[in-house]
């Protein structure tokens, strides 16, 4: 009897493990089947199955190239330790930057865009403001991604623009908020000299909406049009208004100009540049002594080789071992970290499980907070509508002894006004 109750004891222990073996090996097969179609993404415009192109529209030559040279270089350097590191998007996938000359006109950027539209993925750089109003109608009848290198407010709740950073107006409202109430100059004549087109028209913005809510107005407005060979007569209107203060809206090429202009005519005013108006050879050129005394720079992150700053620390490893040759440089430091962004998009669109066009604007939707470890402030994305770029600016100095000339005065000065700060849509 005992006998038999083992026997049977025995073939039911035996069918049960035929049967776990077989839910086991049905199982098994059943979750790679569906890890694999979930990791196999189907080839499409920029994407072969294997590499992802992306395309990056900027300055290469011309008087705008200090700015598109060494963001294109962060670009590239950020996309390098993805490959070698990471194995590349969703640690497969290899990223190749394919690049062309915009030489900062709308018109070659539109040109450039659609000379290589058909074979990018998505656009992880589209340099300056005004060319990327010329490209954006293009952007979402093709219903392709790209991402600002500027930091125009009009690229928050645009569903084909991936922006990082805080905007130009967040820049200018925090300078100013500064100003008034650390930096000694509340009551002093507030003025604003601006590039005459979509990007001045940014931090013309800035500054308006501080002077409203910190009670101040602005005096008067110098405009000159990029590029312009003489600014003589904007240095006169902003002296004979005997302005104490002047916001700056530009790019490095007018900048030396006008501050050239400004020390000849003995101006001296208290200058607050957006963050484009800076090139760290300034430090170095005849200009430096003018510019110590009387520049500061509304920008993003921290100074070159903080290391207390764990995304400086990162990056300054990275350029050793991918672009040793790199000299310290602010473009560079933009351009590494929106390349970060544009990493985390192309993530969650393989996450996803599509790299098609229409795959990477779902998956924009699905973006959530990205941290740049410091090097500018956290961006919450997700669906435009509900996105929130970083309130906090970094006012710098000009210090010639630091590498690229800057020292931050105050990191990441948030104001009560940049909080108030209400983004809209684009039409």
């Amino acid at each position: 009897m005992k006998r038999n109750n083992r026997v049977r004891l025995l073939a039911v222990l035996g069918v049960l493990a035929l049967v776990a073996a077989a839910c086991g090996g049905t199982k098994k097969d059943s979750s790679s089947s569906t890890t694999t179609a979930k990791k196999t993404l189907s080839p499409g415009p920029g994407f072969d199955g294997t590499t992802i192109h992306v395309g990056v529209i900027t300055p290469l030559t011309g008087p705008v190239a200090v700015i598109g040279n060494p963001l294109t270089s962060g670009t590239e350097t950020w996309f390098k330790y993805i490959n070698e590191e990471k194995g590349g998007i969703g640690g497969k996938y290899k990223v190749v930057v394919d690049k062309e000359d915009s030489q900062y006109k709308p018109d070659l950027g539109v040109q450039a865009y659609n000379k290589i539209k058909a074979n990018e993925v998505v656009f992880a750089q589209l340099l300056g403001t005004p060319v990327t109003k010329a490209v954006l109608q293009q952007l979402r009848a093709d219903q392709i991604v790209a991402a600002p290198a500027s930091l125009d407010a009009d690229w928050v709740r645009d569903k084909n623009l991936l922006p990082v950073g805080g905007p130009y107006e967040i820049q200018m409202i925090n300078a100013a908020d500064y100003l008034v109430n650390e930096g000694g100059f509340k009551g002093k004549t507030m003025c604003t000299m601006i590039q005459d087109d979509a990007y001045g028209q940014s931090g013309q913005r800035g500054v308006d909406f501080a002077a409203k809510d910190l009670g101040f107005t602005v005096k008067t407005t110098a405009k000159y049009a990029a590029g312009n060979p003489d600014f003589t007569a904007q240095i006169q209107q902003l002296k004979s208004s005997a302005c104490e203060v002047v916001f700056l809206v530009g790019t490095p090429s007018d900048t030396a100009k006008l501050m050239g202009t400004a020390a000849q005519l003995q101006f001296v005013p208290q200058w607050v540049g957006q963050s484009p108006t800076w090139t760290g050879a300034f430090a170095k050129s005849p200009l430096a002594p003018y510019l110590q005394a009387h520049f500061m720079l509304a920008a993003e992150g921290t100074e070159w080789g903080d290391t207390s700053v764990k995304g400086m620390a990162d990056m300054l490893d990275r350029i050793q071992k991918y672009t040793p040759s790199q000299q310290p440089d602010i473009y560079f430091v933009f351009g590494y970290y929106q390349a970060r962004a544009v990493t985390a998009l192309l993530e969650k669109a393989v996450e996803l499980g599509d790299l098609s066009r229409a795959g990477v604007l779902a998956a924009v939707d699905k973006m959530q907070k990205t941290s740049f470890d410091g090097l500018t402030g956290d961006y919450e994305y997700g669906p435009p509508g509900t996105r929130n770029p970083p309130r906090q600016t970094t006012i710098y100095k000009v210090d010639p002894a630091k590498p690229g000339g800057l020292a931050k005065v105050k990191y990441e000065y948030t104001s009560a006004s940049a909080k108030k700060y209400e983004f809209k849509s684009l039409p």
